[in-house]
């Protein structure tokens, strides 16, 4: 019968043990093993319903229960022996057995809790039996509470050296970069005794931000490797462990380690996965994690380490992510931006790049640079890749070419020319190059330009078009506009910048439906090169408060990471109406936003915005003041001699074997013509080309060509899509001084 002062998990485990102990005594053969790790193996393999407790409070109890059942042995071998010596003395009556077990129940009160050691007991059948506490229960723990680190036998040492594959000479385009650095930590780590007088305060951190692929994780590196120091790598994830507690218990080796190393560089990659705004954490780990690193970075005091600096590199994509309380003086005293590099860095990337590759000396680098707006250093390194890939392929379909006779068997045996190609390929002697042949020239660059993406445009957000002036019929003075208006300035911005001229203007494309917009804004990016973002006005509204604005920053956003981009608007009316207080106030909250970003408040270098409207009388006067939309441009109906020249652009680029011209000034000069745009007269080709499919189904034999009755039938089903009043109002617009 266990204690009553026993409860519990207590009293499960005392009537195991003293089961344990009967099994014993009725089987001696085999030795007992009374710790706590033989009496925990037995209950895991003898009691199912204790197995299902922890492990660590059934040891406890286990260790509790052994040590009380040791001194009730004790107490038992005193109480025999004094009752052998009374007995011996004088006979008196023996106690009662109720007595002798409340005298045991009161002597195991308030046990106190010590360490006991192996103590050897002797059975009543002459064994010998051990109650002992494991030596790995009792001292598997520091002083602060901490479990002890393992000893893992052949762990390698992690070398903390600075990295070796990279150095500054490396990076292109990055020079106020490196100004910030040198100024918050080469100057401090050159004047230690400076920095523990405290005459000089160092940075404790500095944060890198950008989008992807800008070189933040390259510049860290090359920065460490021009250092010197000792340099530790981290990715923030690997800092996040599952038990409560380890991942601080990481966060402050990684400093403590950092420390003992001084003067070192820490560098967190990605450090917003884990730094999270506390406001938005769903689980108080993430909250905890925060606090310690404040609390690590703001131990980095210098005078305590004899003037030696430890400083936190961090890097993120995402820097409004990070909680407010890092990004103060004292913690990451500064914040460098790598944002897309603009034409003059991406040379300077595309030489540092180059300088080891054996190039012709047609590479035009100023060129390139200009041929890869939106390129970030990622993606020129691709774009370098690709051109040589391109150099390897050329050299190795030539030794396939001179391969043995199996090739030539190969090339017959296939019809698909990759499959013959991969054949020949493995058939290649697997020799080395020539290097004498392995030159990068001008056309394998400009080759891979085409065929790689930027990380701006993987959302298929961004693009040039291949709409060119030849699909444009007409409108010699419109194209002379735009020409003056984006296209040279973007061509040649030195000739501009030379007379003061360095803002990029707005141009405004009004007019009748179905004229050619649309058309001429892609045109214009084809011709300048530039990339191409369309966007529709309504598709920029959202019901939700705040969701449109965010949609006109993000644009604009996009568009100077794809500088120089042009920037399209189509039905610019319904983004912009006049605020007279009659909308609704989101409109009124769209306007707004677009106008501060026309304004240039966030930088507007590269970018120009081309709007389309068949509303200009009801956009917002503020919108078409110099600055923003200052260039306003009428596109009108064809007169007679632009429906002839429309209608031959139209075939010669859709039936370059179509003669008969003739036929076509006449039908773009008849009077059923007036009126039409430039779309009426597309609608009339389809008219036209469907009534020669239909004759010459009805009449086997006849020509499948275009002939003049053909171009009859078309005209008599097609009629003008805006209307003579329509065309009227536009009219009287222009003179009202739209223009």
């Amino acid at each position: 019968m266990p204690p009553r002062t026993l409860q519990g998990l207590d009293r499960d485990v005392y009537q195991i043990v003293r089961k344990f102990e009967d099994d014993h005594e009725r089987d001696s053969t085999k030795p007992a093993r009374f710790t706590v790790s033989g009496v925990y193996d037995w209950i895991k393999r003898s009691n199912s319903s204790l197995a299902r407790q922890k492990k660590r409070p059934l040891e406890d109890a286990i260790e509790r229960v052994l040590r009380l059942r040791k001194e009730e042995k004790l107490e038992d071998d005193e109480d025999a022996a004094l009752e052998a010596r009374q007995v011996d003395q004088s006979p008196k009556p023996k106690e009662r057995d109720y007595f002798v077990m409340n005298k045991h129940i009161s002597k195991s009160w308030n046990v106190p809790r010590k360490q006991p050691e192996a103590t050897p007991e002797m059975t009543p059948g002459g064994e010998s039996l051990t109650f002992s506490v494991d030596h790995a229960m009792t001292n598997d723990r520091q002083p602060n509470g901490e479990p002890k680190p393992k000893k893992r036998k052949g762990q390698p040492k992690e070398d903390r050296s600075p990295p070796t594959d990279t150095s500054l000479e490396d990076l292109g385009g990055m020079e106020e970069a490196i100004k910030v650095l040198v100024k918050s930590i080469t100057l401090p780590m050159c004047a230690p005794e400076a920095c523990q007088k405290g005459l000089l305060k160092p940075a404790r951190g500095v944060l890198l931000h950008g989008p992807p692929g800008c070189g933040k994780t390259m510049l860290a590196k090359a920065y460490a490797a021009a250092l010197g120091v000792a340099f530790i790598p981290v990715s923030a994830p690997s800092l996040v462990a599952g038990m409560s507690g380890e991942s601080e218990k990481k966060i402050r080796e990684l400093y403590d380690e950092a420390k003992k190393l001084a003067p070192c560089l820490i560098f967190i990659d990605e450090i917003d996965a884990i730094m999270g705004k506390r406001e938005n954490a769903q689980r108080e780990m993430e909250k905890r994690i925060v606090a310690q690193m404040l609390t690590c970075m703001d131990d980095l005091n210098p005078e305590g380490m004899g003037g030696n600096l430890v400083v936190t590199l961090a890097a993120t994509n995402r820097p409004d992510s990070i909680d407010p309380a890092l990004r103060r003086a004292g913690r990451f005293n500064y914040e460098i931006s790598l944002g897309i590099p603009n034409e003059g860095a991406r040379e300077a990337i595309l030489r540092r790049m180059l300088r080891k590759v054996k190039v012709s000396d047609d590479i035009d680098y100023k060129l390139l640079a200009r041929r890869t707006p939106g390129f970030v250093g990622a993606d020129l390194e691709d774009l370098v890749s690709v051109a040589q890939s391109a150099i390897v392929e050329q050299l190795i379909s030539e030794k396939a070419q001179e391969a043995s006779s199996s090739t030539m068997e190969i090339d017959s045996e296939y019809e698909s020319p990759m499959v013959r190609l991969h054949y020949a390929l493995m058939a290649a002697p697997r020799d080395s190059l020539p290097e004498d042949k392995y030159l990068l020239t001008m056309r394998h660059m400009l080759d891979a330009v085409e065929n790689v993406q930027p990380s701006s445009k993987r959302e298929g957000f961004t693009t040039i078009p291949d709409t060119t002036w030849a699909h444009i019929g007409a409108l010699q003075d419109v194209r002379e506009q735009l020409m003056m208006s984006i296209v040279e300035p973007i061509q040649h911005p030195e000739e501009f910048a030379a007379v003061g001229l360095e803002g990029p203007s707005g141009v405004l494309l009004w007019g009748p439906p179905g004229c050619g917009k649309t058309l001429l804004a892609k045109a214009v990016a084809n011709e300048s090169k530039a990339n191409f973002i369309s966007v529709k006005g309504p598709e920029l509204l959202n019901k939700y408060v705040g969701e449109s604005e965010r949609s006109v920053r993000q644009v604009f956003s996009r568009a100077r990471a794809s500088a120089p981009c042009i920037l399209f608007f189509d039905e610019l009316d319904a983004l912009v109406p006049r605020r007279d207080g009659n909308g609704p106030d989101s409109s009124a909250r769209v306007v707004n936003q677009l106008l501060t970003e026309m304004d240039g408040i966030n930088s507007r270098v590269g970018v120009y915005v081309v709007g389309a409207t068949n509303r200009p009388d009801i956009i917002d006067p503020a919108i078409l003041r110099p600055g923003r939309l200052g260039t306003n441009i009428f596109v009108d109906l064809p007169d007679a001699d632009a429906r002839v020249e429309i209608l031959k652009t139209r075939m010669r680029r859709l039936l370059p074997s179509y003669d008969n011209m003739d036929v076509l000034e006449a039908v773009a000069r008849d009077p059923r013509c007036k009126g039409f745009s430039g779309a009426d007269l597309d609608n009339l080709h389809v008219a036209a080309g469907q009534a020669t499919v239909s004759r010459a189904k009805r009449f086997p034999g006849s020509p499948l060509t275009l002939l003049p009755e053909d171009w009859e039938e078309a005209l008599k089903k097609t009629k003008p899509s805006v209307s003579e009043g329509h065309s009227e109002r536009f009219r009287a617009l222009k003179e009202m001084g739209w223009e």
